[in-house]
């Protein structure tokens, strides 16, 4: 049985001490979560301050990217390495907005990929189509590419430490969330091209998430489809509020 997780994704949103704050508000409530797994991405600058006050506690440290170098002169840049070293045990990988708004392709998605399973982080890898995509009939031809050149070359093994997460670019931050039956339809046939390109013992364990617009009014119905495993949150996970509704409308496993 596949166990829900939900992930908060700040992206660039907060200061320290709102970050704190809301990282103490969680810590609160979540401290033993037990019925899902629970992991927030801070902003890097906060990943310190956050995961002292997370330390004890059940939820999960994650970051919202990084480069696929371990050191050197890459300015600007975090690595893997330092993820480990703030206490990250997820990374999102392959987000929409780095794809679509800083060009990021699926060769460097992939050389990401393998960058954090090295390191022993856990990647939280991203796919959806853009709405013109989906509009033309494109979604699964959209989501194959992506899977397959950011999972190039990864092991049966390696899969299963892979979270993937389905966000619908279309959705993302704008009100809209795909309908029920849209989104285990691509949540299926996703956890269809794992089977196809290892076997259903892996695709069987295999975690999909949703993304996009996901609040506590929706978050119940989309976490009850048979391939929705969890959800990535982006809003409403900057109050606390809304995403302890998220949590406490996912069914138990």
């Amino acid at each position: 049985m596949r166990k829900t997780l939900i992930a908060g994704n700040w992206k660039m949103n907060l200061n320290r001490a709102q970050a704190i704050a809301l990282a103490t508000d969680l810590k609160g409530e979540f401290s033993t979560e037990k019925k899902v797994d629970l992991a927030i991405c801070p902003p890097f600058v906060y990943l310190d301050a956050v995961s002292t006050v997370l330390n004890g506690t059940s939820i999960s440290l994650g970051a919202q990217d990084m480069y696929f170098e371990k050191e050197g002169a890459f300015t600007g840049e975090i690595s893997g390495a330092m993820l480990g070293d703030m206490g990250c045990h997820h990374v999102i990988l392959g987000h929409s907005e780095r794809r679509h708004i800083l060009g990021e392709t699926d060769p460097v998605i992939n050389k990401k990929v393998h960058a954090a399973l090295a390191l022993g982080l856990k990647p939280i890898l991203c796919v959806g189509e853009l709405l013109e995509e989906r509009e033309a009939g494109k979604t699964q031809a959209v989501v194959r590419r992506q899977m397959e050149g950011s999972l190039k070359d990864v092991s049966a093994a390696q899969m299963e430490e892979i979270v993937i997460a389905y966000e619908p670019v279309w959705a993302i931050g704008t009100g809209k969330v795909a309908t029920s039956q849209q989104a285990q339809s691509v949540h299926a046939d996703l956890r269809m091209m794992i089977e196809a390109c290892y076997n259903p013992a892996v695709a069987g364990k295999v975690r999909i998430q949703y993304g996009g617009s996901v609040k506590p009014s929706n978050a119940g119905e989309l976490l009850s489809l048979p391939d929705v495993d969890g959800a990535l949150v982006g809003g409403a996970s900057l109050k606390a509020e809304d995403f302890l509704g998220i949590v406490a409308a996912a069914p138990a496993t």
